[in-house]
Order: structure tokens, then sequence, then C-alpha cells
């Protein structure tokens, strides 16, 4: 696949299949746009390109909103190759490009730099400045620049649509298997190993502290069974959420106790995938509770099927 960060680096006179849209999370309905936008590639004689956008347009028109993503934009890079799409364009969403009026953009952007020729927007889809364009537009359109236009509708999974508004709610509430069943695989994090205050050691609990990135959506505060990627192997691990109440603790950590593993692994990347959740924080009464929970957690996360 192909990545793009500037449309003057792009050169090429061959016609494209594209779709576009922020595709936070690459969850299941986007799957569905990429799946039929590969099939009309195939079957029109197109390349197939994804056009996305950096940051996410929400941090700019509303710089003090306290938005999480689901993928940080390697996180996405990564999902998009694994649906070999030819060409993924990552637009950086500056002023300049906000000012552009959906027809503009069009014209400008998706015919005259990108040669598109068959367009596939997902359904509640809207772009331009002030949400002057949507599929309306892209009809009235489509004659006059030969190009096709198809909106495909919403997917469902127990009669509600898949969103990643739906997907964030989900992981805010602890619901991770509604969560990763909406985005079709596991909820991931990953983040560089830092020192911590080194409690857990002493009560036969040491955990690895991870530094994620400030943009990613952390899910609710309290406990979770996940599986763990270190140093290109993988293990069962109790994740925490949270301040370490029963130590009043104040600052936001996110701490993981990986089983049947040893050494030291600071300053290394290490990746977890949510699979279930245990508990809420809880502030117990002293640490011998605290580790008759973890005992119970570590019970349950043995018995977890992967």
């Amino acid at each position: 696949m192909n990545i793009f960060k500037n449309f003057k680096d792009y050169h090429s006179e061959k016609p494209l299949a594209m779709s576009l849209g922020m595709f936070d999370g690459v969850h299941l309905g986007h799957k569905y746009i990429i799946n039929e936008l590969k099939k009309i590639g195939c079957e029109k004689n197109l390349e197939t390109a994804i056009l996305t956008f950096w940051p996410h347009p929400r941090f700019v028109f509303n710089p003090n909103e306290d938005l999480k993503l689901l993928n940080t934009i390697d996180e996405k890079e990564v999902l998009m190759e694994k649906y070999n799409i030819n060409t993924l364009f990552v637009k950086e969403f500056d002023n300049e490009f906000r000012n552009l009026t959906g027809e503009e953009f069009v014209r400008e952007i998706l015919i005259e730099k990108l040669n598109v020729k068959y367009l596939i927007i997902g359904y509640d889809h809207s772009f331009g400045k002030n949400k002057s364009g949507n599929f309306e537009l892209l009809q009235k359109l489509s004659s006059e620049l030969n190009f096709e236009v198809e909106q495909m509708e919403a997917i469902n999974i127990h009669e509600s649509n898949i969103s990643s508004t739906k997907i964030r709610n989900a992981l805010l509430k602890g619901n991770i298997k509604e969560a990763n069943e909406m985005l079709g695989y596991s909820y991931s994090i990953s983040g560089t190993v830092v020192h911590g205050k080194k409690l857990g050691r002493t009560i036969g609990y040491p955990t690895a502290n991870i530094e994620t990135e400030s943009i990613k959506l952390l899910p609710k505060k309290g406990a979770y069974i996940v599986e763990v990627f270190v140093k290109n192997k993988h293990y069962k691990g109790m994740l925490s959420v949270g301040t370490n109440p029963t130590v009043n603790g104040e600052k936001l950590t996110v701490e993981v106790y990986i089983l049947d593993f040893e050494g030291d692994i600071y300053d290394e990347n290490i990746m977890v995938k949510f699979r279930d959740f245990l508990h809420d924080e809880i502030k117990f009464e002293g640490l011998d509770k605290l580790i008759e929970r973890l005992d119970e957690d570590k019970r349950l996360t043995e018995e977890f099927q992967f």
C-alpha cells in the first residue's frame, strides 16, 4: 500500500475508485465500504484508494474538546494495510483545506488532482466548509465531471448502526465485548513501558506501566483481561486503568500484570488487546483485600479462553 501525506507527491494518471472519511477504528462498517470499493475497483479496472484526514477535523473546529480516538494515525495505517488498498491518502486538515466548499473539494481535489472515477461514501458522510458536500451534491456533479458515486447503507449489529461514536461509548462503559464486536477485532492500546511506583512487586504482582498517546481513548476505569504482546511473544495479562485509590494515587495510569512472564521491559514498546472486563476500579480497605481481589482476577484471567 502506498501512503501519501501530500497530494503534491502524487503523480499517477491512473483513475481511482475511492472512499473518504475519518475511518476512526476501521470498524466493520468501514470494512463493508472497503470491500465494496475493492469489488468496484476489480470490476471497472480502477486502482483503489482511501482518503482520510489528520488531525481529526473536530480537533480543528473545537480545539478545547476532549476528544479521544480509537486509532492513532500509525494504527490506522496498519489496519488499512490489511485490506490491500492500493493507496492511502492522509491529508492534513489545515485551515486552507477546511475552507474548501464541498464543490471545490470535489472539483479541485477529487477530480483534478486525484482523477477519481468512482466514489463511495458512508450513509451519513458530509464534507467541505459548513458541511456543504453530501451525496446530493455528488450526484449533481457526477454527470458533469464524469464520475460515479455510491452511498453505502449503515451496517447493523443487534439492530443498531455501527459507528465510531458508539464504539467509543461502549469502551467508556467497559463494554469490551460489545466494542470488539462492532470493531471486528480486539481493541488495543500500545506504548512504552515506563517506571512507576513499583508497589506491585512488593505484593507479588509486578506491573508494567504503559505510557500511551494522549489522543488514544482509554476504556473506563477498572480491571480487564488482556492479551499482551511484548518482544514478539504474547501472554495473558490483567490490566488496570485507574488512579490506584487504595494507596491514595491521583495520576491516571495504565498498568498490566503479565502472567508467566519475567524480565526487564523498561523502555520496550508493548501492545495489549482488551478481551473482557473484570470489574470497576475499587478502593480496598487495605493491601490484604487488594491482594485477595488480584488473586481472584488472576484465576479468572487464567481460565479465560483467548
